[in-house]
């Protein structure tokens, strides 16, 4: 019996995904010149997921707006996700400047700006010139609907697909038959999506064993303070902010928590939310959210609803003052955060859009020196699992908090479903419990 239940346990993806990630990190701290080639693993595990990305999110919204009954709820639906994304980016934003100033991280390393070789992140002071407000708007329209497809581009990809779902919404009963094939190929790449889901340990594992061996665990050390102010205020704002936005839909947070926890372990490994996108997206629709609403909030909150992203982005700004010593008064800081709610969506896409985010914002307050990000080079891949899986949540429940608000959320269906997670667990632990006693009792019996 102990032996079932231990092949149990470990079929289980989460568990196979923990390992990977101790693995990874063991490989990567003791056998470092290993643990260095394995970026390719987790390279390859997350460009599997890209390439089906685009084809998802197409479908997806094409199949649930042309299926609308009323095709100004997309609208509506557009609408009132915008509104939620800004509230919590802002909130974010907030929360992390206030943390960040009474922990002070960076204060008393001194650092002299005369002394840092900014060539390192030559690449993201480059992009962050060229990724404003308008650019980014100007990126929602593709040059080619092609090209937006081949390049993964999803703002543009949800773009078309709203505009062609209209299109046949209007177009009336006659093109049933093309949504219904859409809606088949749908189906058939979350069955790819199940099957590339097996490489994810091995992805995690990757991507962990390349991070410790080329940063080492000392980095961790040096940067001690400022990566536990940024956990420490990632767990606040998902108790504290989803918490209550959860409650406010008359659902747990840590049964939803729970729920997706294969999830939230993949994007710890792999440091990315695209690589759970497909699998968010299923995980949704079976709670009871309807697709349209699905297909239309989470793909768009990749975007728009970077709640870990703007924690990281107030808190590294200040860091890197603190650092360097510059005082930054009450109204510098809030400068700083009303720029960042513009840089924050303009960045987005780019890779490295933390990082890029953060340069425009320093380059445009001319305050804060831009060659101090070169302080965050090291320490920025365990500074992103953070804010990985804090975006992961928070665009989970923004796409809860929207359908409740649309009304597009079969409670009863959520409350079972999240519930029958939690019996599966109370009767597996039951199950433990009792398996010790289990020959004696048969054995009297006897």
């Amino acid at each position: 019996m102990q032996g079932s239940k231990l092949t149990k346990t470990l079929s289980k993806l989460y568990v196979q995904v923990l390992i990977g990630i101790v693995a990874g990190v063991l490989v990567g701290h003791f056998i470092p010149d290993i643990g260095s080639q394995m970026k390719p693993l987790g390279d390859i595990f997350i460009r599997l997921i890209r390439m089906l990305l685009a084809p998802i999110i197409f479908a997806s919204v094409v199949v649930g707006i042309a299926r609308m009954n009323d095709i100004h709820e997309a609208g509506r639906v557009g609408v009132k996700a915008v509104l939620y994304f800004e509230i919590a980016s802002t909130l974010a934003l907030g929360i992390g400047l206030v943390v960040v100033n009474v922990l002070k991280p960076g204060s008393g390393m001194n650092i002299d700006p005369a002394h840092i070789d900014s060539a390192a992140i030559s690449t993201y002071t480059h992009s962050a010139h060229q990724h404003g407000m308008l650019d980014f708007f100007m990126s929602i329209v593709p040059n080619s609907v092609v090209g937006a497809f081949a390049n993964g581009e999803m703002l543009p990809v949800i773009f078309f697909s709203v505009l062609l779902a209209i299109a046949l919404a209007r177009l009336g009963p006659r093109t049933a038959p093309f949504v219904d094939l859409l809606d088949m190929f749908l189906q058939a790449m979350f069955g790819v999506v199940r099957i590339v889901m097996y490489a994810a340990p091995i992805g995690a594992f990757g991507g962990m064993a390349f991070t410790v061996a080329k940063y080492g665990i000392g980095t961790l050390a040096s940067f001690g303070e400022l990566m536990l102010a940024l956990y420490a205020t990632s767990v606040l704002f998902i108790v504290v902010v989803l918490g209550a936005v959860m409650r406010l839909c008359g659902l747990s947070l840590w049964k939803f928590l729970r729920y997706i926890k294969d999830e939230i372990f993949i994007t710890f490994g792999t440091a990315s939310t695209e690589a759970v996108l497909p699998q968010m997206m299923i995980k949704l629709e079976k709670l009871g959210c309807s697709k349209p609403v699905v297909g239309m909030v989470l793909p768009t909150g990749y975007t728009f609803n970077a709640d870990g992203t703007a924690i990281y982005l107030t808190m590294a700004a200040i860091f890197i003052a603190q650092a360097m010593n510059i005082h930054l008064s009450i109204w510098d800081q809030l400068l700083v955060l009303g720029v960042l709610l513009l840089t924050s969506k303009g960045s987005a896409g780019v890779a490295g859009a933390g990082f890029v985010a953060l340069a425009a914002t320093l380059a445009s307050m001319q305050k804060i020196p831009v060659s101090g990000l070169v302080l965050l080079l090291g320490v920025d891949r365990f500074l992103n699992e953070a804010r990985a899986v804090t975006n992961l949540i928070g665009n989970g429940v923004a796409t809860i908090a929207v359908a409740r608000w649309e009304r597009a959320i079969d409670m009863k269906t959520a409350r079972a479903v999240l519930d029958q997670d939690d019996r599966m667990r109370g009767e597996t632990a039951h199950d433990t419990a009792t398996d010790a006693p289990e020959p004696a009792m048969r054995s009297q019996s006897r």
